[in-house]
């Protein structure tokens, strides 16, 4: 059943999200690096786009009838979890940018940054193509939210490592600025419930 399988995606999301995100943001506080911290902060909102999808679904498993109206407000939900991500990034990323903040090596950063590059794209392929097959914008809406954390991903990382190398401290925020904007043209589309519907035009 495909509800099924798209509940067992959202559970790992769930479980891989919280220790991902408790590392990043630990690792990016410790070094100051704003994207590090931008991208834990992306996993926390990932897991609450997880948890409400995963809530939806577990209903559906059970066999109780979807509600076009609570679907809905569940789908505005996770688009507002877009928005407080851009909200984020663009405040502390001018922030950095006036005060002359600069972050410092985060060899840990590096590391679990490039463990989700490899696993965030194909939860973010496997949670659409399960998500269009179902017809459901919500589960395909958690999917761009995926998606989004694997862009973070491949940002963050090479923000990281750029310093580490050439030491360019500008990109940590320019990265964030870069990011939100991601997450004001994906949340824009899951408020509107334009996701599957975008798809199935092409």
């Amino acid at each position: 059943m495909l509800a099924r399988r798209a509940l067992g995606l959202g559970a790992f999301t769930i479980t891989y999200n919280v220790l991902e995100g408790i590392v990043a943001v630990t690792a990016g506080v410790v070094a100051g690096a704003v994207s590090l911290v931008g991208f834990g902060l992306d996993s926390g909102i990932e897991v609450i786009s997880a948890v409400i999808v995963v809530i939806r679904l577990s209903a559906e498993v059970r066999g109780v009838e979807p509600d076009e109206r609570k679907e809905k407000l569940a789908l505005r939900a996770v688009a507002l979890t877009f928005f407080l991500l851009a909200g984020y990034l663009v405040i502390v990323g001018i922030r950095d940018l006036a005060t002359g903040e600069t972050p410092e090596t985060s060899v840990v950063g590096i590391v679990l940054t490039a463990l989700s590059i490899v696993i965030m794209p194909t939860l973010a392929w496997a949670k659409r193509r399960i998500g269009l097959q179902m017809g459901s914008a919500l589960v395909v809406a958690d999917a761009a939210e995926t998606r989004l954390c694997a862009i973070l991903s491949v940002t963050t990382f090479a923000n990281l490592l750029a310093y580490l190398l050439l030491g360019w401290t500008w990109l940590d925020p320019i990265a964030g600025f870069v990011i939100a904007i991601f997450a004001i043209m994906e949340g824009r589309e899951a408020w509107k419930g334009e996701l599957v519907e975008d798809h199935e035009h092409h």
